[in-house]
Order: structure tokens, then C-alpha cells, then sequence
């Protein structure tokens, strides 16, 4: 990656990750992690990471009982974020290799 990039990819991370926000800013990045997550929302995250287009309007419908509109927009973009980085650092890989 290009320093370019690479400075638009931390200020994203920065901003997703540890900027302000409607939850707290280790519950992100536990989402981004996919790991340390509250059981209501460990399911969710690890569907983003593997399988995002599974996920259902009904498995939303039930977080939306104990999470605001706004908390589930920000647990879903971390975990979006943190499948896109394992999945950039694999095709850097792959480059470098070639």
C-alpha cells in the first residue's frame, strides 16, 4: 500500500475505531476484532466477518430491542472495517508474493 493510502486507511480506523460515537470506543473496536464482543452481538459481528449477506431484517429486528439504530450502524461499520483490513492485508500479501 502507498503512504497515500496508507494515511487514508489509519485516519479511517482512527475516525471508525476511537472517534466519537454512540457506543464505546473498545466495544468498536472489539467488533472490528470480532472478538470480545457481548453475547447479544457475537453472532452479528461474526456473520459480518464471514458471511455478511446472510444476515437477516429478523436477526436486526432482535438487536433492535436492546441496541439503538444509531449503535447498530456503528458495531456494524467496525465489523465491515475490521473484515476489510484481514481481507487488504491478505491481497498485500498475495502482491508481495507474486
Amino acid at each position: 500500500m502507498n503512504e497515500r493510502h496508507q494515511l487514508l486507511w489509519t485516519a479511517l480506523e482512527e475516525s471508525v475505531l476511537r472517534g466519537e460515537g454512540h457506543t464505546p470506543a473498545a466495544l468498536r473496536q472489539a467488533a472490528a476484532s470480532g472478538a470480545g464482543l457481548p453475547p447479544d452481538l457475537s453472532a452479528l459481528v461474526e456473520k459480518i466477518h464471514r458471511h455478511a449477506y446472510r444476515i437477516t431484517d429478523e436477526e436486526l429486528a432482535s438487536l433492535r430491542a436492546q441496541h439503538t439504530e444509531d449503535e447498530l450502524f456503528e458495531i456494524i461499520v467496525a465489523a465491515a472495517l475490521g473484515a476489510a483490513a484481514v481481507r487488504l492485508q491478505a491481497g498485500l500479501r498475495a502482491l508481495e508474493q507474486a
